[in-house]
């Protein structure tokens, strides 16, 4: 009974961090450019009460073996980095990845991090920036006298200055980066990936090249959370956790039938 105890407190634990889970993927529902989490579980240890393949007392090995259980952990919490669904804002500065890669933000100590979040605006400078103000990788400045901002599918960025109808200046280009494993990836918060040991190294290129996605200016990548999916999942990980208290409760009166036995 003391083992069914450990094992099923292991199994609401392991269900407390899916609820939780769930939980931030709700929350973020309409966060653009969010990316799902989901949760992976393992078995724990089995403890051997007898082997298989022992010899009974006829000579004969016994073809099963008898084995229990310690419970189930939590072995990693992962991205999925599938598209979602697009909304449309027409404004040019607002840009989607269509397939793959992430936008390079540079962070204030000069390291870079990534992010699919493309509601980008202009700072005080006329820099192209982040809606926490991290510039863009690399850095566009957008002239003062222009009247328009277009953002070609190849992550061309160009202008129609003011009194010149017919000349389109080409101001910039945007780089994307690619990771041999996103899921690899270390959420901090924001909207914002960084590099982690086992993302492996950005692979960086102009969208629409080398296995990158294009770029999709008036546009934004919304979150891919399924709301329906995760309600579902939500009741499943309730359930889960509700049989593994009454686990508990049953030892523990088993216990009680025990306590209360008389020579």
């Amino acid at each position: 009974m003391i083992r069914a105890m450990g094992t099923a407190s292991s199994g609401m634990k392991a269900q407390q961090m899916n609820i939780d889970t769930i939980a931030n993927n709700l929350a973020n529902v309409n966060t653009t450019g969010y990316k799902r989490s989901h949760v992976e579980f393992q078995d724990l240890l089995y403890e051997k009460v007898m082997p298989g393949g022992m010899i009974d007392a006829q000579g004969r090995a016994r073809p099963t073996k008898v084995e229990v259980g310690h419970g189930v952990q939590l072995v990693s919490t992962n991205k999925n980095f599938s598209q979602g669904p697009v909304m449309s804002t027409n404004n040019p500065l607002d840009i989607m990845v269509e397939g793959d890669g992430f936008f390079q933000l540079r962070m204030p100590d000069g390291t870079l991090k990534y992010t699919r979040d493309g509601s980008f605006k202009l700072d005080a400078d006329r820099n192209i920036v982040s809606s926490q103000g991290y510039m863009l990788e690399p850095a566009v400045t957008i002239p003062t006298d222009a009247m328009e901002i277009a953002v070609s599918r190849a992550g061309i960025i160009s202008v129609r200055t003011a009194g010149d109808d017919a000349n389109i200046q080409e101001i910039g280009q945007i780089e994307l980066a690619r990771f041999p494993n996103a899921a690899g990836l270390e959420a901090r918060g924001g909207n914002i990936f960084a590099e982690g040991p086992a993302s492996g190294t950005p692979i960086l290129g102009n969208p629409g090249l080398d296995g990158i996605g294009e770029t999709a200016s008036g546009f934004l990548e919304m979150s891919n959370v399924e709301t329906v999916d995760e309600l579902v999942k939500l009741i499943s990980a309730q359930r889960a956790y509700e049989l593994n208290s009454k686990t508990i409760t049953l030892a523990d009166e088993m216990l009680q039938t025990i306590n209360r036995l008389k020579r």
